[in-house]
């Protein structure tokens, strides 16, 4: 018997050809808490985004005559001790934290995936780079930190501009220090895929070790670099936030969250909103990111993504 002319398709239809993507995003979707997070996070980014866009003025200008003011049709969340207002303020801050945030959690998580990657594939690397890990995970990080912004804060601020200098070495020494448990979820990961049939089949008919790892290993431990990563944000924002807190970041007049902190340390009992203001969005950030990357955890995995 001839097929139809026009045969019917249905193999779009059928729950066997839904994406992986789409079981992701679906199993996302129950999570309720990640759900919640994923709009607040979202609301935060717009906030600090197109938020200067809609309240134009300078987060930089200093206005003597309007300093210590509380909130007003002028200035909603009130002004600084030099004037500067508070919610233009904030916008910035929140642009250069999650900056950092970004920026850092790329650094941490490309060299930890690397290293990973790397350890848990090839045998004779496993032990030196498992030893290095290590060796970063028992130094005290802050102290860490706190050395190498005031060995090269100075010198890369004259190079390279106060702004974007201390923005490369905060990040720089931020990813530096923080990917070494991404390092060791990854190469986890990768002890096992390496037993698996594919690969073993893909070793039998002499495809070449970079091939297989950018083809074959790296795709299936996407999962926990992507978890690692919405982490990492966490902890960069935060560790970001400690250093200008200890007055250790950015300058006075590159305002981040960390460092309106800082500036109202001395003024705190009578303006308490300078510092509740700063501390709720460092919270709700990490909260948020948090709960974003344990929804993450649960969709991206198997087991769970199946039922």
């Amino acid at each position: 018997m001839l097929p139809p002319d026009q045969p019917v398709s249905t193999v779009n239809t059928t729950p066997a050809s839904r994406s992986q993507w789409r079981d992701v995003w679906r199993q996302f979707r129950r999570h309720r808490g990640a759900m919640v997070a994923l709009v607040l996070f979202t609301g935060i980014v717009l906030f600090v985004t197109i938020g200067p866009y809609i309240w134009t003025i300078d987060a930089t200008y200093v206005d003597i005559r309007a300093r210590n003011q509380s909130f007003s049709a002028a200035h909603p969340l009130g002004t600084d001790q030099l004037g500067r207002d508070m919610l233009a303020r904030l916008m910035k801050g929140g642009q250069v934290s999650l900056a950092v945030g970004l920026t850092a959690m790329l650094i941490a998580v490309t060299l930890g995936s690397l290293i990973g990657i790397l350890s848990g594939f090839f045998r004779r690397l496993d032990a030196p780079l498992m030893r290095m890990t290590e060796l970063f995970l028992a130094l005290p990080l802050l102290p860490l930190l706190l050395l190498m912004v005031t060995l090269f804060r100075e010198p890369l601020s004259q190079a390279m501009g106060p702004g974007l200098g201390t923005f490369l070495l905060i990040v720089t020494a931020i990813g530096a220090t923080s990917w070494m448990q991404a390092a060791r979820i990854v190469r986890g990961d990768v002890l096992g895929l390496k037993e698996r049939e594919f690969i073993l089949a893909a070793r039998s008919i002499g495809t070449p070790n970079f091939r297989m790892m950018t083809r074959h290993v790296l795709p299936n431990v996407l999962s926990p670099i992507m978890v690692a990563a919405t982490l990492g944000i966490a902890t960069a924002i935060i560790t970001e936030s400690a250093l200008s807190f200890l007055g250790l970041g950015f300058p006075p007049d590159f305002p981040t969250w960390g460092r309106l902190l800082y500036d109202a340390i001395e003024q705190m009992q009578m303006y308490p909103w300078r510092v509740i203001l700063p501390g709720i969005f460092i919270s709700l950030t990490v909260l948020t990111v948090n709960y974003i990357g344990d929804g993450l955890r649960d969709a991206m995995d198997p087991r769970i993504r199946g039922r």
